[in-house]
């Protein structure tokens, strides 16, 4: 939640059918919004800030503990991260890329996945309870990333003139209709697929954070107004949304790493 929300959200004096103007305090995108925590340099440093710096950190600090001084009888923190990278390579990489071809983006698919799976699981993090990758600034950048590999690999494996018929999906077989797929497959794969790779992510954790949002603050604007079984029902699912943004806050992670590994698949891929 917000400052602003928080503070109203705490307000005992909201109930059903109150006087005092003090209504059901429902979610919006003021929920997005924070207060600076500092000020730099007149660079304010807000919370959402702080999270994808302290996420940051944690991914760096984990692998280098994990593999760090890597022995070849793993210890506990060894096998855990044997296991998460392994989980990326042979499960996305390789199933994508091949293992030849796959290799060498394996470190920055692994570094993609817990980087945005540590800052989607920090929506329901006590103290946190925000996911950083509900701003649309983080996905895009993260997105961006991808989209410059993909961009790059494509003009370094086939060209400029293997480039253009990369992204414009030429086909001479196509006869007549061949023009206005050409166009259609330019602007989809140049202007499209990073905004889709991008909003993708972002809209779930978005929704999923609001829903979040407006399901806990019911519970306890329900239970003021003394309607002890609606708010039951409304901590129930608040619980359930818990349980759910757990699984949807990994697949989101998953899947952007496998559409990550789709493009460059489709980069080195030759073109006929």
């Amino acid at each position: 939640m917000s400052a602003d929300q928080t503070q109203l959200a705490f307000d005992w004096s909201c109930r059903i059918m109150s006087d005092n103007g003090c209504g059901f305090p429902a979610p919006g995108l003021h929920s997005f919004l924070f207060k600076p925590i500092a000020d730099v340099g007149g660079f304010e440093f807000n919370k959402v800030m702080l999270l994808a710096l302290i996420t940051t950190l944690l991914v760096i600090s984990f692998f280098w503990a994990a593999f760090g001084k890597a022995k070849v009888v793993p210890g506990k923190m060894q096998m855990v991260g044997e296991a998460g990278y392994d989980f990326v390579r042979r499960g996305i990489v390789y199933e994508t890329l091949g293992k030849k071809e796959g290799e060498k983006y394996v470190p920055l698919m692994v570094s993609l996945f817990f980087f945005i799976w540590i800052m989607n699981i920090w929506s329901v993090i006590p103290l946190a309870q925000f996911p950083v990758s509900s701003i649309i600034a983080y996905p895009m950048v993260l997105a961006l990333i991808v989209y410059v590999v993909w961009v790059s690999l494509t003009f370094k494996r086939h060209g400029f003139v293997g480039f253009f018929k990369n992204v414009t999906g030429y086909d001479k077989e196509l006869g007549a209709v061949l023009p206005l797929v050409m166009v259609i497959e330019f602007f989809s794969n140049l202007l499209v697929r990073p905004f889709t790779h991008a909003v993708r992510l972002f809209a779930n954790m978005f929704a999923g954070h609001l829903m979040l949002v407006m399901f806990t603050v019911a519970s306890w604007y329900l239970l003021n107004s003394w309607m002890i079984p609606a708010a039951g029902v409304s901590f129930v699912m608040t619980i359930v949304m818990i349980l759910f943004e757990l699984f949807v806050q990994a697949v989101q992670a998953y899947v952007f790493v496998l559409l990550a590994c789709s493009y460059i698949q489709g980069a080195l891929a030759e073109h006929h």
